[in-house]
């Protein structure tokens, strides 16, 4: 991607979630609110993980929802989620950073998920989002190679 891929008003921290399904729903949310989603994608992203169970769990502690393009993506991007303390879809399947994804194609899909790839892969990346305590560390995690 030849542009930032993640802006601040893309960014929540601290927040509170009752449940996997809330959580999910703040990310898909932030994404509607960017422009990036209609609203029936956040719906979506919440029926395949009914469907398809926990398969947006990415690494220890880090949950990438995401539905198809056509389920109303309007704009490629990502949303990050930092919640206050860890929610689960059930013992051992826990996260407390989600990073909601929307992508317009194949090719979009592959560009940003090797961007999030890059991101959570570094040795103390993981620890670093989930104790994030201001917009600039989460923005300098997955922009700089941009700037």
């Amino acid at each position: 991607m030849n542009r930032r891929v993640l802006e601040k008003q893309a960014i929540l921290l601290d927040v509170t979630a009752k449940d996997w399904e809330h959580a999910v729903r703040i990310c898909g949310e932030i994404l509607v609110k960017t422009g990036k989603v209609d609203p029936t994608y956040v719906d979506a992203m919440i029926r395949n993980i009914h469907e398809l169970g926990p398969y947006i769990l990415i690494a220890p502690g880090v949950a990438m929802p995401h539905a198809r393009p056509e389920d109303g993506v309007i704009q490629e991007g990502i949303s990050v989620v930092v919640l206050k303390e860890e929610v689960a879809f059930k013992p051992g399947k826990e996260f407390k950073v989600l990073i909601g994804l929307a992508a317009l194609n194949s090719e979009s899909h592959i560009d940003i998920l090797q961007k999030i790839a890059e991101v959570i892969c570094k040795e103390d990346s993981i620890e670093r989002l989930e104790n994030a305590t201001g917009y600039e560390e989460i923005l300098h995690l997955f922009n700089e190679k941009e700037e």
